[in-house]
């Protein structure tokens, strides 16, 4: 099983920012705002400088890029103690929620019959977008949904249209998962299931073993959904902010 500071730098990985700069073994990322793992400081590792010194580069970092000071620090870690010492709260008012659980599990655990309706894209169509982000993308969800090497856009469709979408993205033997989304008068006949059931087998032919999905701690359909495939919980992380911001 993956270490923790592993697992987070795929996760980073699989979810590229427009701008990632390191700060040491830390991560300095931008995205035009879109989402809080593409715009925050990812404090995994050693920063290579004193964590008051760098959370001052995170601020200058977030300054220059015109987004608001955060940083993604796993629940426990030992920079937690040392984040909060330095004046950084948690940020409870974060659009997502404050806390995320990473959860993990092996891509076996997802077999279910094939779905003829499931369809893995090598690219987003209209539809998925609609689903997955807005009709009509920014550059930065562009971005951050669509670099990669392996990134699948998984869907339902039906008559044309596409009814759940989710995105794949293979990292070394990690698939990671994300942005899995129904239509409000398509849930609960199965098609969460039957969505993820697929991106699995198209992990599987891209050299995945095991999944991970990052999933706000509040999301409890989301966590039992992910639980019933044989998913559990490797730890958690929470974004924190200046006091000063």
């Amino acid at each position: 099983m993956l270490g923790v500071t592993e697992l987070e730098q795929r996760c980073a990985d699989a979810w590229p920012a427009l701008v990632d700069r390191p700060l040491g073994q830390w991560r300095l990322r931008a995205a035009g705002g879109f989402t809080g793992r593409a715009n925050s400081a990812l404090t995994t590792g050693d920063p290579g400088v004193p964590v008051r010194e760098a959370l001052a580069e995170v601020i200058d970092f977030a300054t220059v890029n015109g987004i608001k000071p955060a940083a993604h620090v796993v629940v426990g870690a030992p920079s937690e103690a040392e984040v909060e010492a330095a004046g950084w709260r948690v940020d409870v008012d974060h659009p997502g929620g404050a806390e995320s659980l990473v959860m993990t599990g092996r891509l076996d655990g997802f077999a279910t019959p094939k779905h003829a309706d499931v369809v893995v894209f090598d690219a987003p169509v209209p539809g998925w977008w609609e689903l997955a982000a807005q009709p009509d993308p920014t550059p930065a969800q562009r971005h951050v949904l669509t670099s990669g090497d392996r990134v699948g856009f998984g869907a339902v469709v039906r008559d044309g249209e596409v009814l759940a979408a989710v995105r794949g993205a293979v990292v070394g033997d990690l698939l990671h998962v994300a942005r899995l989304a129904v239509r409000p008068q398509a849930r609960r006949l199965g098609l969460a299931r039957a969505l993820m059931a697929g991106l699995a087998a198209w992990g599987v032919d891209r050299g995945a073993t095991t999944c991970a999905l990052q999933v706000a701690e509040h999301n409890k359909p989301a966590i039992t959904l992910y639980e019933s495939l044989g998913c559990a919980e490797h730890h958690r992380y929470r974004y924190w902010v200046s006091n000063h911001s």
